[in-house]
């Protein structure tokens, strides 16, 4: 997978964030490494549905909640732009 790919993601995966979620920030502040949950954004489970959801729309990729990598999938912006990088379809 290429880095050049993930890094060329990370704005249009960030801006969906924001948008799906009604985030008061700008798509920029979200830190790619920073954690989306606790400390980071600060997201909850149903946030991550949600999110889930607008991926799936946009990129073709089925995100399913008893998926054991979640917790790896959504740690950071830049590991959930990785994965969809590596799955999508569209």
């Amino acid at each position: 997978m290429s880095q050049a790919a993930i890094e060329a993601l990370l704005p249009e995966v960030a801006e969906l964030i924001v948008s799906a979620l009604n985030l008061d920030i700008a798509p920029a502040e979200i830190e790619a490494d920073a954690p989306l949950f606790g400390d980071g954004l600060g997201l909850d489970s149903i946030d991550v549905l949600e999110i889930a959801l607008v991926i799936s729309k946009k990129y073709g990729i089925q995100l399913k909640s008893d998926n054991e990598d979640n917790v790896r999938i959504f740690s950071s912006l830049r590991a959930l732009t990785a994965y969809i990088v590596s799955q999508r379809t569209q």
